[in-house]
């Protein structure tokens, strides 16, 4: 059997994709990262029509990975560890549905494992509010406009990219240089 008939598929959503999509990018084991729209009822959206907030969509980011070198387990684990769970629709200053925390699972496995980790992070009290992520069936993922893709690391001087994912991504690279590609 190829390796490649084992690349599995994880889509996220933890607020803006910009801040997503550097972070899996490092992971090693991950694939590709593409940020998109996912969890809505218009098919093929506009990054315009998703922040009218009437799509349903989300912001995410689909991942594609080997679990022979990175499990969907430490995927969620990073994914909880980079944003904040237990706001609703909200990340930071980013407000609206399509920012909300989000992940859309591939199979019955992935949704067993989702809810593990929720009930994990729960228990061990890591947030003192409730986390409200959406464990949702995947049906459908629309890649953003390309002019979203890499964006962290085409403008690392724009102010978002200085003030809210540098920070964040600064923070991931220190506390997971184990799972960090070289």
């Amino acid at each position: 059997m190829s390796n490649i008939s084992r690349i599995q598929e994880a889509t996220l959503g933890g607020g803006c994709f910009w801040c997503m999509e550097p972070i899996f990018k490092d992971l090693k084991g991950v694939i590709e990262v593409i940020p998109g729209y996912s969890g809505g009822h218009v098919p093929n959206p506009t990054y315009e029509q998703v922040c009218t907030d009437t799509t349903g969509h989300a912001e995410v980011v689909n991942i594609k990975f080997d679990p022979n070198q990175i499990s969907f387990r430490d995927l969620l684990e990073v994914f909880f560890s980079v944003h904040d769970p237990t706001t609703l629709n909200r990340q930071g200053e980013d407000v609206g549905t399509q920012y909300r925390s989000i992940i859309l699972y591939r199979d019955e496995e992935q949704r067993r494992i989702a809810q593990e980790v929720i009930e994990e992070l729960t228990r061990n009290k890591v947030w003192q509010d409730p986390i409200v992520t959406q464990v949702v069936p995947f049906e459908a993922f629309y890649p953003a406009e390309e002019y979203h893709w890499d964006y962290f690391r085409r403008n690392p001087n724009q102010a978002y990219c200085r003030l809210v994912i540098a920070p964040k991504y600064e923070k991931f690279r220190k506390r997971y240089t184990e799972l960090i590609k070289q």
